[in-house]
């Protein structure tokens, strides 16, 4: 089994560290890793306006090229050392699949791999940024009426994700699919019988359409997460399922660079 890492952020994130692109190789090849996978956040859909406050949610479109660059000149620096992938985390927004599908046909062909991930929920006439912090979470859950209709509507949104026509470009992989559940130690939820079988469906769509499930470690280092971003029944029937899943350990600086690597070997060893 290749040694990856195939979720990472990078001086290009506005909410991120500052620490440069080499600072991450480095640690790679420290760590014994084959191959990383730089997935910057994706610039926001043109006519999308961002509901964090500082406006920092992705870098920006005029950013992308020096990033698309970087990554290019530093393939070549550590060729014979570590493969670096250039990827990008795009966000799906369900009323903004076109501007999604025209940027990724614009610069698709540029990218090696990809993620794609829902970090916003409508909420009335605007959206909210779920994983932004616990206050938002809050917002959400009084606009929803209950922590069961977020998540429902996480994982409506997750669905339509994994349905959309994106285009030949579209991210074959689903990010942090258990991200809704970022804050439980303050609100506390037991998966209901009903909200268990739309995940189902949500990994059936996966397997049908030959789709990768981002195994995301850093959940572990939230204060109110504490767990991986997946549960294990989801590991288990991903599995089942023959849907590969792909470590990655979202890391925002280099430190955190394969995080927990170790459970991930763990739980692919355990059949």
């Amino acid at each position: 089994m290749v040694k990856q890492d195939a979720h990472l952020h990078t001086p290009f994130c506005p909410h991120g560290s500052l620490d440069p692109f080499h600072a991450y190789i480095e640690k790679a090849i420290k760590k014994g890793f084959d191959s990383i996978t730089f997935t910057e956040h994706a610039p926001l859909p043109p006519s999308f306006r961002d509901p964090t406050p500082q406006k920092d949610s992705a870098m920006k479109l005029q950013a992308l090229e020096a990033y698309l660059t970087a990554l290019d000149q530093l393939k070549q620096e550590y060729q014979g050392q570590l493969i670096v992938k250039t990827g990008l985390e795009v966000d799906y927004i369900k009323a903004f699949e076109e501007e999604t599908s025209a940027f990724l046909d614009c610069y698709g062909p540029e990218l090696d791999d990809g993620i794609l991930s829902v970090h916003f929920l409508p909420a009335g006439d605007d959206y909210i940024c779920l994983d932004f912090d616990e206050h938002a979470f809050q917002q959400l859950i009084s606009i929803y009426g209950s922590i069961e209709q977020v998540y429902q509507s996480y994982y409506d949104q997750i669905h339509s994700s994994i349905l959309s026509s994106l285009g030949n470009y579209k991210p074959k992989r689903i990010g942090h699919i258990t991200l809704v559940q970022k804050f439980k130690q303050l609100f506390p939820y037991v998966m209901s019988p009903e909200l268990r079988q739309r995940v189902t469906l949500c990994l059936e769509e996966m397997e049908r359409k030959g789709m990768s499930l981002d195994f995301n470690t850093s959940g572990l280092r939230k204060t109110y997460a504490r767990s991986i971003y997946l549960d294990h029944w989801m590991t288990n029937l991903a599995k089942q399922k023959k849907i590969p899943l792909i470590f990655g350990s979202d890391a925002h600086q280099a430190e955190d660079l394969g995080y927990a690597y170790d459970q991930f070997e763990d739980i692919m060893s355990f059949r």
